[in-house]
């Protein structure tokens, strides 16, 4: 389940998505085999611009931490030991998910984007990887 607690400051959450859009164009370009060309300002400006026109998207960071349903930091923030926080790694199932249906949702309530995170800090990976 994805939870924002949407009573967090206002310059936090835009610092945030500036950085979630940021570091999403930078790891687009990893595993490619060409080397990365830094986007002119001009462009990058741009880019930002039509994405701030956007209005209403969604972040999907989703990970063990889901099943807490708390935040991302739930291990570090509450100290929780490595016994505890083992049950997570044996219960969470990410076969168990419907992204055409989170899309469908997201869609009908009239988002323009959703970003979804595919690995993240913790280990967890949409995709096979070493």
């Amino acid at each position: 389940m994805f939870l924002l607690n949407w009573t967090t400051k206002p310059f936090r959450m835009r610092k945030f998505l500036h950085i979630a859009l940021l570091l999403s164009i930078a790891l687009s370009a990893h595993g490619q085999k060409r080397p990365y060309v830094a986007p002119a300002e001009e462009d990058v400006r741009a880019n930002i611009a039509q994405w701030q026109d956007l209005k209403f998207g969604m972040f999907i960071h989703w990970g063990l931490y889901s099943l807490p349903a708390r935040h991302e930091w739930v291990k570090n923030f509450e100290r929780t030991p490595e016994e505890k926080y083992q049950k997570y790694f044996e219960h969470f199932n990410p076969d168990l998910y419907d992204p055409k249906e989170w899309a469908r949702q997201a869609k009908a309530a009239g988002m323009k984007y959703v970003v979804l995170t595919t690995k993240h800090h913790e280990g967890f990976c949409m995709f096979d990887s070493q």
